[in-house]
């Protein structure tokens, strides 16, 4: 993040702290008026924002991977894509953390909502078998917290970090008057690339092929406007716990990065189609990457029900239809795979630290739903 400002050739990126550096000068003028008003006086603090460029050098340079150019500085970040790809094709994502922010807030808890931003973006390019290269980061808030932003962009570059993606530039706007005092707004944006002949797109699914579920991490960045509705209802007889963490860490636990283990399986087993598992759950995403006439039924009970997830459908007083099109319910990341790479692709995925379940099966759709939870 806010990296325009700072200047040294191994970090060439661009974009940051344009409400920091007006182009019309630092003074306005009251017609009514002879006494001067600073850009400071206005609301926007050019020297905090220069504060953060020094916070955030260190953690940004960490990103750095190749196809970044260096010694270029300025407007735009540049990246070359690596010469190792034959015939490469771009894949964008972009996502936000949503009213996640609202409990981060309220909690002060700013240090993991980056690793959010990132995951959402990232996860979404890995679906079609892309290798994140870079992303870019969006920062909004109407004072400038110099520690806040800070905390929020370390997770950002830890994000960067764990999926291989160079954190190559961005936007850091103050702007008075916009945001409630202590909260701002996030946006992220990555690129990828894949080979053109090995893009996923879900067409080689057949019936009998297996669904294996990646274990998420907990609610991750999708559902919290109804996680803050169970908040409120259960008000003073909040839990301690959940599933071994302390109530406020096991709803905000970020959400879980399957860059690395995944492009990892994607070199050794011929998968199929992923899905990431956000908004809309596992009834919604799954059918994005399904051929027409197809449908995965899945085995309820071949994961287990968290007890995060447990409380939440106790407290909203749901079933486990809407369970199911609300949050990912334990499952982040869908896998298809042909049943005889099936168990190979599951065993290379747990070696490489996720938690594997064989959730279902592809079939005949039929009159039913594309996706069936039974």
């Amino acid at each position: 993040m806010s990296l325009d400002s700072i200047g040294s050739p191994c970090l060439p990126l661009g974009g940051h702290f344009a409400s920091h550096r007006p182009r019309l000068g630092h003074l306005i003028f009251d017609p009514m008026s002879t006494t001067p008003l600073s850009y400071k006086d206005a609301g926007v603090d050019i020297d905090a924002g220069d504060a953060l460029v020094e916070r955030i050098k260190p953690l940004a340079k960490k990103t750095m991977r190749e196809g970044v150019l260096a010694g270029i500085g300025g407007f735009g970040a540049l990246f070359e894509v690596p010469k190792r790809y034959k015939e490469p094709v771009l894949v964008s994502g972009t996502d936000g953390v949503g009213t996640k922010l609202k409990l981060a807030f309220e909690w002060q808890m700013h240090d993991t909502v980056g690793i959010d931003l990132v995951a959402m973006s990232v996860n979404d390019v890995l679906v079609q078998g892309a290798e994140p290269l870079f992303f870019l980061d969006y920062f909004a808030c109407g004072k400038l917290d110099v520690d806040v932003a800070a905390a929020v962009v370390g997770g950002i570059a830890r994000g960067c970090e764990l999926s291989g993606c160079a954190l190559i530039g961005g936007e850091t706007a103050e702007m008075p008057g916009m945001y409630p005092a202590g909260e701002y707004d996030l946006a992220g944006f990555a690129v990828g690339a894949v080979e053109k002949s090995k893009i996923l797109t879900g067409r080689d699914v057949a019936a009998g092929d297996v669904v294996l579920g990646l274990a998420s991490s907990g609610v991750h960045s999708n559902g919290f406007s109804l996680v803050r509705k169970c908040i409120d209802r259960a008000a003073s007889s909040l839990p301690a716990t959940l599933d071994g963490q302390p109530f406020k860490q096991a709803l905000m636990a970020p959400t879980r990065l399957y860059v690395k283990s995944v492009l990892g399986a994607l070199a050794v087993h011929p998968i199929k189609a992923l899905a990431h598992i956000t908004g809309g759950g596992l009834l919604e995403n799954i059918p994005r990457v399904l051929p027409e006439g197809l449908a995965a039924h899945l085995v309820k009970g071949s994961w287990p029900q968290t007890e995060l997830f447990a409380w939440l459908q106790a407290t909203a007083g749901i079933d486990d239809h809407e369970m199911n099109r609300t949050f990912n319910n334990g499952i982040g990341m869908v896998v298809v795979v042909d049943a005889a790479h099936a168990q190979a692709t599951a065993q290379s995925l747990r070696e490489a630290g996720e938690e594997v379940f064989e959730i279902g099966r592809i079939a005949a759709q039929g009159e039913g739903a594309q996706v069936e939870v039974r």
